[in-house]
């Protein structure tokens, strides 16, 4: 489903039947897309994750910078780790694959995975 999503973010691709003289025929155009047409920018991945960190309930958001590592900074477990990647999947509207989300362990990784994954929006 993500590869689909993926390919129809990149082509559209338009038909339209003409009809000329009594005789139908089809017209069709395709149109490339850059993936950095509706991409998030960097200041704005930064801005949206450090919300998403700042508003977990066992966060201090007084502590919270795009440098800060979610268990030696913020005193956070595994399982708040795992929270808070499953809220930045909300919030950019993507799931990241589980060997991907384990490594995401502070803000710094979040915004460089988030600023460089092509489906983030």
């Amino acid at each position: 489903m993500a590869l689909r999503a993926a390919v129809l973010h990149h082509f559209r691709i338009t038909v339209q039947t003409l009809t000329l003289n009594g005789s139908k025929q089809q017209l069709w155009s395709l149109r490339f897309m850059s993936s950095h047409d509706d991409h998030v920018s960097k200041e704005e991945v930064t801005e949206r994750v450090l919300s998403v960190v700042k508003s977990f309930p066992k966060v201090d958001p007084a502590q919270v910078t795009p440098e800060v590592h979610f268990q030696k900074d913020l005193r956070l477990d595994s399982l708040d780790n795992v929270e808070i990647v499953m809220a930045l999947e909300e919030e950019f509207k993507l799931e990241i694959p589980d060997k991907e989300a384990d490594k995401i362990d502070s803000c710094n990784l979040a915004i460089e995975y988030m600023s460089n994954h092509p489906m983030a929006s």
